[in-house]
C-alpha cells in the first residue's frame, strides 16, 4: 500500500468512526467500534484493541474490546510496549518486537506493533490502543499521526 493509499484509507475510516460515534457516549461501545472499523480497514492489522487502565489497580492495564486472537489479560505499567506507552504517555512504534527489550509476546505471530495512549477530555490516561502486525516494520509516522487523531477524536471529547 502506498502512502497516498494509506492516507486515503485512514481518512475514510476516521470519517466513518466519527459518524458512527457521533451520539454514542458509552466508553466500551466506542472502543469496540474503533477496534472493529480499524481492524476491518487494514488487512495487515493482526490484533487491534484496547488495554484499559484498571480502576482497582491504577498501575495496571486490563484487556478491553479488541479484534484478534486471545490478548494478554493484564499488563503492568512499564512492561512491554503497551506498559511503556501507558507509563510514558506517548505513542510507541516497534518495527521488530523481538528487538524490543521486555516485549510481552501475547501471540508469537506478532512481528511489529504500534501503541497509542488514550486520554479522556481531562487528559487522564484511560487506556492504550494496541495494533500488532505479522509483518516486520508495518507501522510508521503516517500510522502514528492518523491513529493519534482517531483516538483523540473518539475519546478526548
Amino acid at each position: 500500500m502506498t502512502q497516498d493509499e494509506k492516507n486515503r484509507r485512514y481518512q475514510e475510516i476516521a470519517a466513518q468512526i466519527a459518524s458512527v460515534l457521533e451520539h454514542e457516549d458509552n466508553l466500551v461501545t466506542r472502543m469496540a467500534t474503533v477496534s472493529c472499523l480499524l481492524a476491518q480497514g487494514f488487512e495487515t492489522y493482526f490484533w487491534t484493541g484496547f488495554y484499559m487502565v484498571d480502576p482497582k489497580k491504577p498501575l495496571e492495564l486490563v484487556v478491553g474490546p479488541y479484534q484478534g486472537s486471545l490478548g494478554c489479560l493484564r499488563i503492568p505499567f512499564g512492561k512491554g510496549v503497551c506498559g511503556r506507552a501507558a507509563s510514558e504517555g506517548r505513542t510507541q512504534i516497534v518495527a521488530d518486537v523481538d528487538a524490543f527489550p521486555g516485549h510481552i509476546a501475547c501471540d508469537q505471530r506478532s512481528r511489529s506493533e504500534i501503541v497509542v495512549p488514550v486520554f479522556d477530555a481531562t487528559h487522564r490516561l484511560i487506556a492504550v490502543f494496541d495494533v500488532d502486525s505479522e509483518q516486520l516494520g508495518n507501522f510508521d509516522e503516517t500510522d502514528q499521526r492518523w491513529l493519534e487523531q482517531i483516538i483523540a477524536q473518539s475519546f478526548a471529547r
